[in-house]
């Protein structure tokens, strides 16, 4: 489904997840926004007819000057589920809404474990399972 591709662009993902999101985050982890040590963007990585899965990942950036391999980003997927400022279970629902044109709806969502591509770079993958 090419068409996807179209639905979610970068400019698109960044409105469902804005830059912002992740200073609120620290700023009601740690009540200081400047204690993070990533920038949280949202990617759509593609979907796969026969799972009826959509996939997109958190991709956790290191801020300057801060140590992203220090943290504990390994435990973010359970943190992540639940936290009301990241929201994940808001962020399908938008999901879901923009999928207006496509035969496709949101049933369930699972966030899977922190992988790290780089001491710069985690993701934590976003798969939707769809109807």
């Amino acid at each position: 489904m090419a068409e996807l591709h179209d639905i979610f662009t970068d400019e698109t993902l960044r409105k469902l997840f804005p830059a912002g999101r992740a200073d609120d985050f620290f700023e009601a982890l740690f009540g200081d926004a400047r204690e993070g040590a990533y920038n949280i963007s949202l990617k759509f990585v593609m979907y796969v007819p026969e799972e009826k899965k959509m996939y997109f990942e958190l991709h956790l950036n290191q801020r300057p000057g801060r140590c992203l391999a220090c943290n504990l980003t390994y435990g973010l997927p359970d943190v992540f589920s639940r936290h009301p400022v990241i929201n994940i279970k808001g962020l399908v629902e938008e999901i879901n809404k923009l999928l207006g044109s496509v035969p496709l709806q949101c049933q369930d969502w699972s966030l899977k474990s922190t992988q790290s591509i780089s001491s710069a770079l985690h993701v934590i993958p976003l798969v939707i399972k769809t109807e």
